[in-house]
């Protein structure tokens, strides 16, 4: 249970098959509050709403209530929310959905709970229904062709905002995959995007990128700050200071650094005294929270007045899907810049998974003290073998990548090639597949890197397959998926650098610096020098630096 709960007046019960079964033994319908930590909303419904006593007392007697924290329970978050957070959902004992809505004040949640009480009263079990996304057996599959690129490059072109940059007439997202996929076919659309995320969505003072812009113009920021999609971001700027040697957006994606090796970083051993070797000593706990709160009021304070002020909540869980994020973008902004403290935050973060978070290729959601999270979510197996792979690049180790990518392989990916979001089991609708696209991308990509750092065609073959496995829907994706069509460029044509060097050897650093971002470079290789091969045929080698560049851009 959050720590907010005690907040409200509610009695609430964890998420778990007791609950469900005592709401049918009780003949009552479940009352499911999703919440996220970083999330102002929640915390104010905690008070107006449920910490109002008489409908705290309305909740208790008329309804099993339980709390989910979302970002713990990524399953029960992708089959319950309402389209943000909280998340205000009724089920029957069941599991199915009677009504739902987002952020609900005291008179709102008086006027649903009579409604839904009277829905229940006169149909039971019979009022619920299945959210459609989970009425659906399997994705669309097809033949993976060159089409798919370009018809996301089409979308690019007729979603993209002209005046503001970004993509899209509204709200606008940062859409980190989008700029990294535009930055190699439409790369105006992308460096336009780029200075507006660093204009607008970056906080200059604390540090980190908020979430998002309600504004067209980039206007009202969210301000929460979630790791996810911090790395995300700065790995965007990272490949931007590749492509463009602009040097702001390599200060961009360093102040990102700054933050997430600060604020976000949960080691006590930060503070520290250095050991005698100069290295910082080294901590069980050494990895990155999973947010920061949103809270205007203090983002609007100037500068001298945010010193004397408490900063907004950080929590302190650590996650292994975004610290899996977190090692690929530290690790890819150290392959561009040779940034030591990237290379030594990422070892550590990597670390940190490989101790307590991974067991025979099988990744543990988050575990805090004697609560262990869930295991098995393609989520979590995808991040983390993207972090592993890009960390096996740049870093030159890769253990237990292979493990990761066999048990998600032998126990998430269907005969059609498509990928489960997890185990199919427990309470609710968690017992129900869901066949996430941006995750199967993730994972699709991550196995493109694994199959040229080992050789093994196994992995390559099951990255088309999961791509092939939506390919029948690929003209109606729009550009917040542009990932997928990189992934079908990668299994169409794989770029892959060989270096015969061990990684951090000077041939090793220049292969990372002129390698494109969606070739993988594979250290410490079976070959002479350095050699390019694109779909295993070889088109480029040199034995230098020099000569590497020369063999790569044609000069």
């Amino acid at each position: 249970m959050d720590e907010f709960a005690a907040d409200t007046k509610v009695e609430w019960r964890e998420w778990g098959t007791e609950a469900f079964e005592r709401a049918e033994a009780e003949g009552k319908p479940i009352l499911l509050a999703l919440t996220v930590q970083w999330s102002p909303e929640c915390r104010e419904m905690d008070r107006k709403t449920y910490g109002e006593p008489r409908i705290a007392a309305n909740v208790n007697d008329g309804f099993v209530p339980v709390r989910v924290d979302a970002d713990r329970h990524p399953r029960v978050r992708e089959r319950y929310n309402m389209g943000g957070f909280p998340s205000t959902v009724f089920l029957t004992p069941s599991g199915e959905v009677l009504s739902g809505a987002t952020y609900l004040g005291p008179a709102g949640f008086r006027g649903i709970l009579d409604s839904v009480r009277e829905s229940w009263d006169a149909k039971g079990e019979a009022a619920g229904s299945v959210p459609r996304a989970l009425q659906t057996e399997a994705p669309p599959g097809g033949e993976v062709t060159s089409r798919i690129e370009e018809e996301m490059i089409e979308q690019l072109l007729a979603a993209y905002d002209g005046d503001y940059g970004g993509w899209g007439s509204d709200v606008k997202f940062p859409l980190p995959r989008t700029v990294e996929f535009a930055l190699v076919r439409a790369r105006d659309q992308a460096t336009r995007t780029l200075e507006a995320i660093r204009t607008h969505l970056r906080d200059t003072y604390d540090g980190g990128f908020f979430r998002y812009a309600t504004g067209r113009d980039w206007s009202d920021a969210r301000r929460e700050k979630l790791l996810d999609e911090n790395a995300a971001v700065m790995r965007a700027f990272a490949h931007g200071y590749r492509y463009t040697g602009e040097e702001t957006y390599r200060e961009v994606a360093e102040g990102a650094l700054e933050y997430l090796t600060t604020t976000l970083w949960t080691s006590g051993a930060r503070s520290a005294p250095e050991t005698a070797s100069g290295d910082e000593p080294r901590a069980a706990g050494d990895a990155f929270a999973a947010s920061q709160a949103g809270d205007d009021d203090y983002y609007r304070m100037e500068a001298t007045e945010r010193e004397g002020a408490d900063p907004p909540h950080v929590d302190g869980t650590v996650l292994a899907d975004r610290n899996g994020l977190a090692v690929d973008a530290l690790a890819t902004y150290a392959a561009y810049t040779d940034d030591e403290r990237a290379s030594r935050y990422a070892e550590r973060a990597r670390d940190h998974l490989r101790e307590h978070l991974i067991d025979d290729g099988v990744v543990t959601h988050y575990v805090d003290g004697e609560e262990t999270g869930p295991s098995g979510l393609l989520l979590d197996q995808a991040r983390v073998l993207q972090g592993l792979t890009t960390s096996w690049q740049v870093l030159g180790d890769g253990d237990p990548a292979e493990a990761i990518a066999d048990w998600t392989i032998e126990h998430l990916q269907e005969d059609s090639g498509a990928f489960t979001d997890g185990p199919a089991e427990g309470p609710g609708l968690c017992d129900r597949t869901q066949y996430p696209l941006d995750t199967t991308v993730e994972m699709a990509d991550a196995l493109l890197d694994l199959a040229a750092l080992t050789g093994a065609d196994r992995y390559r073959e099951a990255a088309r397959d999961a791509v092939a496995s939506f390919a029948g829907a690929s003209d109606r994706m729009g550009v917040e998926v542009a990932g997928y069509a990189t992934a079908a460029a990668r299994v169409l044509e794989p770029h892959v650098l060989r270096v015969g060097e061990p990684a951090g050897s000077d041939l090793h650093r220049a292969a990372l610096r002129l390698a494109d971002h969606e070739t993988t470079v594979v250290p410490d290789a079976d070959c002479d020098g350095a050699e390019l091969l694109v779909d295993g045929e070889r088109e480029a080698a040199a034995d230098s630096p020099a000569g590497l560049e020369d063999a790569l851009t044609g000069e």
